[in-house]
């Protein structure tokens, strides 16, 4: 019989899972936000937040070693905050997942529309979610191979992007390199983490990884770096080979390529197929996610009657694949701009994370080791990117 220490995952494996989590389609939406508020200033935006990323990453690994319970932000809220906290930590994490799900099968119904255009984006864009609901709900979700091919297709436009912009970059589209100020570099980071937010599933490793101790925080480390530098390369390509008044909040990525590689047609709708083939495979898989999510969420529930439900069957993943749905849909009928997308989806999920982190905060021994050091750092970068989507959501509905 294979021993527990055979089961577990290897430090590459869990670098691997930390970078598949972190690489997700909402990347596509950032270089024109960052292109038209900050300008190629960007890229020290994203310098700033792969620290930010790192120092929070850091933390949560840390409170998933002391806490390892199933409930990750209700059980590392609660140790500080009780029940009531843990709840609320929880449901902003969930809200936050869905927001964001809501932008990227808006996205979806976009570049359908852009080869389909019998219908509109919105239109294309219920259609897309009413059909990966309906597969969710039959149990239909993405296999190993399924999980293989949406890495692919994320990774193939990044990497084909890089390429083809390498052989139009111009050191010029650098100047003027702060054009909207230095204020903007700062609050853009709501919009930059958007591309870094599944990192935390790295910290939810520590029971199935060797030597979890060390290997935690070195996947998480490995992982952030690896996809940052990736990032980094992806915007400082696109900015160096397009100039920021060609970049446009209201068009895909794959239409400002199209501007500027017009010879290149069939690169473009390669990298065009691939950004979609990412989007609508991500929302597939966390339809399914955020559904068994929500089951988690509601077993937390000391009430009775939600208790009779879970029983009974009533409130069961396969059900509540359509009350995810529901929320993705309404995120993306009431969110009417990009901007308000990424701040509310850094608000709720910022809070998660921040709320969780704050357990060490109570903790002498995280104190007495040094540890808080880190712990009160991530905390200063996560309240700059909360105020910034806090202002963001100001700006946009008052």
């Amino acid at each position: 019989m294979p021993s527990s220490e055979q089961s577990k995952i290897s430090l590459a494996v869990a670098t691997i899972v930390g970078m598949n989590a972190m690489i997700g389609a909402g990347i596509f939406a950032v270089p024109a936000a960052l292109a038209s508020n900050v300008g190629p200033a960007g890229i020290l935006t994203f310098a700033f937040v792969i620290v930010a990323v790192w120092l929070m990453g850091s933390s949560l690994a840390r409170v998933a070693e002391l806490y390892p319970q199933e409930g990750s932000f209700y059980t590392y809220a609660k140790q500080w905050g009780g029940h009531t906290m843990g709840l609320i930590a929880a449901g902003s994490y969930l809200v936050g997942l869905l927001i964001a799900m809501g932008l990227l099968a808006q996205q979806a119904g976009g570049y359908l529309h852009d080869y389909l255009p019998f219908f509109s984006s919105f239109t294309w864009s219920i259609a897309t979610l009413i059909l990966l609901v309906l597969l969710n709900s039959k149990g239909v979700i993405l296999s190993e191979i399924g999980q293989l091919i949406l890495i692919c297709t994320t990774i193939f436009p990044l990497l084909a992007t890089i390429i083809l912009c390498l052989t139009k970059a111009n050191i010029n589209n650098l100047f003027p390199f702060m054009p909207y100020g230095f204020g903007n570099l700062f609050a853009a980071t709501k919009a930059v983490i958007f591309g870094f937010f599944g990192f935390e599933c790295a910290a939810s490793l520590f029971n199935i990884v060797e030597n979890p101790e060390k290997n935690v925080s070195r996947a998480l480390t490995l992982g952030i770096v690896l996809v940052g530098l990736l990032y980094l390369f992806f915007v400082s390509a696109l900015i160096l080979a397009i100039p920021l008044d060609y970049f446009s909040t209201s068009e895909r990525l794959s239409q400002t390529l199209a501007k500027i590689f017009p010879h290149n047609t069939w690169i473009v709708s390669c990298i065009h197929i691939s950004i979609l083939s990412a989007i609508i495979g991500t929302v597939h898989s966390m339809i399914w996610s955020g559904s068994s999510l929500m089951v988690s969420y509601l077993n937390q529930f000391k009430n009775k009657t939600v208790r009779q439900w879970i029983q009974k069957g009533i409130i069961s993943q396969s059900n509540m694949v359509f009350l995810v749905g529901l929320f993705i849909f309404l995120s993306f009928l009431f969110l009417k701009n990009i901007d308000l997308f990424f701040s509310f989806t850094a608000l709720f999920l910022i809070f998660a994370f921040t709320s969780s982190i704050i357990t060490l905060l109570t903790l002498p021994k995280e104190w007495e080791s040094g540890r808080n050091i880190i712990t009160v750092l991530g905390l200063g970068t996560a309240a700059i990117i909360f105020y910034f989507a806090v202002e963001g959501i100001v700006i946009n509905l008052f």
